[in-house]
């Protein structure tokens, strides 16, 4: 997964990238509001989404201590994160300039 993360993340698009995990339920409350966004912006952004137990090695390089933790990245750069949940206008105003 490693490799195919770096990939992703080198996109020439806006990369939303969800850290989450099954059992925390701030992230079920995160979950619908990223399928909005992906419906509402389609080709536009990526959106993944990155399950911490099961991707260990990227959430420890990123230093992912709380789910959920949003990062957006555009051309492998990060530009955007947080932990917490995000409303959609707050993750729109940041995707906005980067569209």
């Amino acid at each position: 997964m490693k490799a195919s993360f770096n990939e992703l993340i080198r996109d020439s698009r806006p990369v939303v990238v969800d850290f989450h995990a099954e059992w925390c339920g701030p992230c079920k409350i995160q979950s619908p509001i990223m399928k909005e966004i992906a419906a509402e912006l389609g080709e536009k952004v990526k959106i993944i989404k990155i399950d911490v137990d099961r991707n260990q090695e990227i959430a420890f390089k990123y230093n992912v201590q709380g789910v959920p933790t949003l990062m957006i990245f555009k051309s492998g750069e990060m530009k955007y994160r947080k932990a917490g949940v995000h409303s959609k206008s707050q993750i729109m105003s940041v995707l906005s300039p980067l569209i």
